[in-house]
């Protein structure tokens, strides 16, 4: 499922720059382009983040 549609940005490449260390959506947007754009994807890209960040801890 494309998370950001302007930069044609999969949810599996916003996660996987997660994994790869991007933690803000600025350091998203700079590891995969996704949030560059228009910017309705934000809070797409915020959740994504908040989800990363809870499996890292319960895991």
């Amino acid at each position: 499922m494309f998370v950001c549609i302007c930069a044609r940005v999969r949810e599996c490449e916003v996660r996987s720059a997660i994994l790869l260390g991007a933690h803000t959506e600025d350091a998203v947007g700079d590891a995969c382009g996704a949030g560059t754009h228009c910017g309705t994807c934000l809070d797409r890209i915020e959740e994504i983040l908040t989800e990363e960040d809870n499996v890292v801890r319960v895991g």
